[in-house]
């Protein structure tokens, strides 16, 4: 379980914490096994936990049918919905991708999209980093740049942060009420890229202060996603 072709091939993954596997057996999907340290001792906990120090229970899950978002269908559905989603474009750290997703949850994100060259939001790093929010977050590999074509054709917009972007605290907004609302996060170190920068809407720049002389050359796309959605919800308030 801790190799992707692992959990491809038998549909599972890998829980582990007290809080975690609490999580796990609460929500809607399916737990196979749970292990404890204290039935099966500490030599075998440390064989087949990821962590340094193994947790005193492990579960294996079953992952999700609905992860993968194959049919035309399946996207034309959400020129349907109204609601806040975010697009990730290639996102490749675990813990990235993990707190992206508590972020998701604390800002009640209706869904979260991915490219399939997205680290696989099942790897064991990425589970812990989401501290339980991937049990509550929807979550889906997606053609990313269907969906925005989606969005588009349905009224919706199509957000993403860019260097030469508007200031994004003097930009309206629109936050997903009436219509499909995407913001895209680009890759850590090649930002978004250049098929969906095509298809953002509207590019906005986060400033920094002073704003006429910046430190750091971009900010941590965990720390960017945090910044915006905090501000698109901001004006729901």
């Amino acid at each position: 379980m801790q190799q992707k072709k692992f959990r491809d091939e038998t549909g599972l993954f890998v829980v582990e914490g007290e809080k975690m596997v609490e999580e796990a057996c609460a929500s809607a999907l399916a737990v196979e096994k749970v292990y404890y340290r204290d039935e099966i001792g500490q030599e075998a906990m440390s064989r087949i936990s990821a962590l340094t120090s193994p947790s005193p229970v492990l579960a294996v899950v079953r992952k999700p049918s609905d992860v993968c978002l194959d049919s035309a269908g399946q996207i034309e559905s959400i020129k349907s919905r109204s609601g806040l989603y975010l697009g990730l474009d290639s996102i490749r750290d675990p813990g990235n991708l993990g707190t992206i997703l508590r972020i998701a949850d604390w800002f009640g994100i209706d869904a979260v999209f991915a490219t399939r060259d997205t680290v696989d939001v099942f790897n064991p790093k990425v589970v812990q980093a989401t501290m339980g929010a991937i049990f509550r977050v929807k979550f889906h590999y997606v053609d990313l740049p269907e969906l925005s074509r989606c969005i588009l054709d349905a009224g919706g917009k199509v957000y993403g942060t860019f260097l030469d972007g508007g200031n994004m605290y003097q930009r309206n907004l629109e936050t997903g009420i009436a219509s499909p609302v995407m913001i895209v996060i680009g890759n850590e170190s090649e930002g978004i890229s250049d098929t969906m920068a095509e298809l953002v809407s509207d590019r906005l720049y986060i400033p920094p202060y002073p704003a006429d002389s910046p430190g750091s050359e971009s900010l941590n796309a965990a720390i960017a996603t945090a910044l915006t959605v905090a501000e698109f919800r901001r004006r729901t308030i």
